[in-house]
């Protein structure tokens, strides 16, 4: 383990702030404006004004004085609504420093900046006035929580019936079409892939790509201007941020919540030698992690890592996220690499630290949801099912198991003439993975998914056996090389109408899997219309019809949206397969589940048919303990073996019935219910999946 770095002025960080830090950045009063800045190894920091048009020209300078605690402060008339403005500050040249009294620096707390060309930034005074129109949050329950992870530009870009003006912004996110999606679809939650303003990085720029997905973070407090409708980045930050504003309350009056994700475990100043825009020229020391001899301690891969055992570091964060929460009015964060975030001063992950501690406990964020990546790629960095209770992860767990089960199990079967394991991990992550989330979190602590914008749409995941990421400018060596996925007999595009077939039955399976799990459930933006990137599985550099949804859609298209919104409906209309809580063994929980589990001859599965490689086939019977809605039982059929099954369904008391609600065998879902009965023999088709309700 590396070192720590020493600092000048920096402690531990408490769940309890220093209130000497509050009302960093400007704020406007009584006519002027304060400006403060924390650097707590800084001789000089130096306020610098620049013209409205052409920001190389300073129009007037202003010290600032520090206090005993490192704040660095000045008010004046010359800050004001619309002022473009940046920071100079020098400093010791000490290892671990990167002062430079000639470099233009942003304010970290800005709420807008401007840009002068590549790598010229300044920041901007914001006028932050809004008319909410007293539209509140949705609050949305946790267990009828459905996220849909997409992109800004990427969702609306193409869609026909959104006005061109609006293609790809943050306007057009809230056009009437998008948000009839939205709510035809059945989604309650939307997960924007990064707003905060970032860059596109050196290394892209030489390729001539440009970074889409926005993991390279120049500000946390202000939007990406290029994700705003053109009159809005004309008229300046100030419109930039009414139009996001505008944005959460269209989806809001649609009763769709917002989630941010966001980057705080790293920034756009890369490794040492990149960009110095911001936190590396205020107070290198403290804001990033280092060796004694000042070498990064990079955790992310990016560079450089935010060092949140810090003060500043860590209000940073926590600043940011009550300003997006309660300013912004968001409902909820997926922090990336947030393993980051939990290092202490020694680096290593720890699940009590004070930051993240701070964010469960502060009132100020008690509304929003808290999603944690549980990861990152420093020593100790994959912590899944290792955060605190409040915190929710994605589970890449689950994502594995459920791709294995049917993907690259069936791969493997169809070589070696049996599947490699049996059915019961992937009942285990089903019933809500209780082997990796503790009692007291429940199976809502865990972000279901089995794709995401990092990897395989969907569609790419049943049909490319290896990445295809030429166009990258990496030759090829970056992305996942391990995917689970499986292309069902021919890589790629195909008019093999057997190949089609299979590949449109395997991602029903899994997003029936996906919907029918106890957890929370993502689902990536395009693959309820089977988006392809053409077995790309890092498209985090392409701004182009690669990256953003097609939606002018073939027949079979359509119809995969159709199962997708069936099962949403069915998932919603279901409690027993959204449960709150894990249920206690000879206890009655509320709002957990009591499982019985079948075989496919209707008795109970025994010690041997649980990993038996041969015997992938399960009935989940699985019946609600009411706490708030009506009691309610289901029957999950699953059938992981390449050849037809005969199932029987159980005889249970009190079941006199089970109705049909969803098959994945079904090219188009059934507009009708059958019922059956218990003993009955149902045919169950290759891999395959069967929903009933019990009655």
């Amino acid at each position: 383990m590396v070192s720590p770095s020493p600092t000048a002025t920096s402690r531990a960080f408490t769940p309890t702030p220093d209130r000497h830090l509050d009302d960093l950045g400007v704020r406007l009063h009584d006519g002027v404006a304060t400006i403060r800045v924390w650097s707590g190894t800084a001789d000089t920091v130096e306020l610098v004004v620049c013209d409205d048009h052409d920001l190389d020209w300073v129009t007037d300078t202003v010290p600032l004085e520090r206090d005993a605690g490192g704040i660095w402060q000045a008010t004046t008339a010359l800050l004001r609504p619309g002022t473009r403005y940046a920071l100079r500050v020098s400093g010791p040249t000490a290892a671990g420093n990167m002062f430079n009294a000639e470099t233009l620096l942003l304010d970290p707390y800005a709420r807008g900046l401007v840009s002068g060309g590549v790598g010229d930034w300044r920041s901007v005074v914001v006028d932050e006035a809004f008319d909410w129109g007293g539209v509140g949050k949705p609050g949305v329950p946790l267990d009828r929580t459905v996220l849909y992870e997409g992109h800004v530009k990427g969702l609306s870009k193409r869609h026909p019936d959104v006005p061109p003006a609006l293609h790809g912004t943050y306007a057009g996110l809230a056009h009437p079409a998008m948000i009839e999606h939205f709510r035809s679809l059945g989604v309650t939650t939307i997960e924007l892939l990064p707003i905060h303003a970032f860059a596109s990085e050196p290394r892209l720029h030489q390729l001539g790509l440009h970074n889409y997905w926005g993991y390279n973070t120049l500000s946390f407090f202000s939007p990406h201007a290029a994700y705003a409708t053109e009159a809005a980045r004309r008229e300046g930050p100030a419109a930039v941020l009414r139009e996001v504003k505008g944005m959460v309350r269209l989806l809001h009056e649609a009763g769709l919540e917002v989630v941010l994700d966001v980057v705080y475990n790293h920034t756009a100043e890369e490794g040492i030698g990149g960009p110095r825009s911001s936190l590396r020229g205020i107070d290198n020391l403290d804001y990033y992690r280092q060796q004694t001899d000042g070498e990064y301690v990079d955790v992310t891969g990016c560079g450089n890592a935010l060092n949140t055992s810090t003060d500043a570091a860590a209000r940073l964060v926590l600043d940011s996220m009550r300003y997006w929460a309660n300013e912004v009015r968001v409902d909820g964060f997926r922090l990336d690499l947030a393993a980051t975030l939990g290092r202490d001063e020694t680096h290593a992950f720890t699940p009590e630290h004070p930051l993240l501690r701070a964010i469960i406990d502060d009132p100020a964020l008690a509304d929003v949801t808290k999603i944690a990546e549980p990861w990152d790629v420093g020593m100790g960095g994959w912590q899944t099912g290792n955060f605190g209770a409040g915190w929710h992860e994605w589970n890449d767990r689950y994502r594995d198991r459920v791709r294995n089960f049917w993907l690259s199990d069936v791969d493997y079967a169809r070589r070696a003439s049996t599947a490699p394991v049996g059915i019961g991990g992937f009942a285990t992550r089903l019933a809500g993975s209780s082997n990796t989330f503790s009692e007291e979190r429940g199976p809502l602590a865990s972000i279901n998914f089995v794709t995401a914008h990092d990897g395989f749409t969907l569609r790419d995941l049943v049909s490319y056996d290896v990445k295809h990421n030429l166009g990258n400018g990496e030759q090829n060596r970056d992305g996942a090389d391990t995917n689970r996925s499986f292309n069902h007999g021919a890589e790629g595009p195909t008019a093999d109408g057997r190949i089609l077939a299979t590949r449109r039955k395997a991602m029903r399976n899994l997003l029936g899997t996906l919907l029918l799990s106890a957890g929370i459930p993502m689902i990536t933006a395009g693959d309820e219309l089977g988006r392809t990137q053409r077995g790309n599985n890092n498209a985090y550099c392409h701004d182009s019809a690669l990256t953003w949804l097609d939606w002018e859609l073939a027949d079979w298209q359509q119809d995969l949206l159709a199962h997708t919104q069936r099962l949403i409906a069915v998932r919603r209309e279901n409690p027993a397969l959204r449960p709150i809580r894990f249920a206690r063994l000879g206890e009655v929980t509320p709002s957990a589940l009591v499982m019985e589990w079948y075989d496919e001859n209707g008795e109970t599965m025994s010690g041997q048919r649980w990993t038996d490689p041969a015997h992938r086939t399960l009935q989940y019977v699985a019946a609600s303990t009411p706490e708030s809605e009506a009691f309610n039982r289901i029957l999950l059929m699953v059938h992981g073996v390449e050849r037809p099954v005969e199932v029987t369904l159980p005889r249970i008391d009190g079941v006199t019935r089970y109705v049909s609600l969803w098959s994945s065998a079904e090219e188009r879902p059934a507009t009708t219910e059958t019922g059956h009965l218990p003993g009955e023999v149902v045919p169950l088709p290759p891999t395959s999946m069967r929903l009933f309700r019990a009655e």
